[in-house]
């Protein structure tokens, strides 16, 4: 076997960097350097001469226990990037109306493959229960209101939403979850009647949304849609299914 390149050899480094970088990100508590080397593999030397290069720009930071985690610089600079991406600077006061109008939870979310991933959320100021989705989290497409409304235009035929299902399945979440092929084919067909979806706790038990779609970028594709998720005790679906024309002129108004 022929030795490394130099070229060869920074790639590998820089990979392993990430590595850590990517486990930091996981443990907001901080990790030990015996931890790090568990959970990510490789040499404690390795380990330890990525966690410097963190170090050094400001990506990590060691506190006084020798714990690593998350440097200030990293997060100013994710945080930076998040604010200035457009579609969030031009959809948060719509979140903020939705959320001070019904007091829960305001998404704007976008289609990644067979997931939806969460680029905007605004949470009420008040009240003991809140969801636990976050800022680039991801849930499952086909168990969520957002994606549902999504892929119903993604789709638009019975036969590339069959060839989807078939390709990755319907996998249950909850009781609620769609997972048969026929039935969820029937329910984008009336999302795409209605021109919104609805979870009816298909994606985690006790909550419930509306989801319409927002078009940022294109008058024919939807840029992503917005939900108002809500905790069902609190706000039945059926309240914010009796709202969907106003929670769509809110949305309407975003600049």
């Amino acid at each position: 076997m022929s030795p490394k390149s130099d070229d060869e050899s920074r790639v590998v480094g820089a990979e392993r960097v990430l590595v850590v970088l990517h486990e930091l990100a996981q443990r907001p508590d901080g990790a030990g350097l015996d931890e790090l080397h568990r959970a990510v593999g490789g040499s404690k030397p390795t380990i330890h001469r990525a966690l410097g290069a963190l170090r050094r720009i400001g990506f990590a930071s060691q506190d006084e226990r020798g714990r690593y985690m998350l440097g200030d610089e990293f997060l100013r600079l994710a945080f930076a990037h998040h604010e200035q991406r457009p579609e969030q600077v031009r959809i948060r006061p719509v979140l903020e109306m939705l959320t001070e109008r019904f007091g829960e939870t305001a998404h704007y979310a976008v289609l990644a493959g067979r997931e939806i991933v969460y680029r905007a959320k605004v949470d009420p100021s008040s009240g003991a229960v809140k969801l636990t989705s976050e800022i680039g989290g991801r849930n499952p497409a086909h168990a969520t209101g957002v994606g549902k409304l999504l892929l119903s235009f993604d789709l638009p035929t019975d036969q590339a939403l069959r060839d989807w299902v078939r390709a990755g399945g319907l996998p249950r979440r909850t009781t609620n979850t769609i997972t048969t092929c026929d039935a969820f084919v029937d329910e984008l067909a009336r999302i795409r009647a209605q021109g919104y979806a609805v979870d009816d706790q298909e994606n985690e038990d006790g909550v419930a949304c509306v989801a319409v779609p927002v078009w940022l970028t294109s008058p024919s594709r939807p840029s992503g849609a917005v939900s108002v998720s809500a905790v069902a005790y609190r706000t039945p679906l059926h309240t914010l299914v009796d709202a969907v024309d106003e929670i769509r002129s809110i949305i309407e108004g975003v600049g």
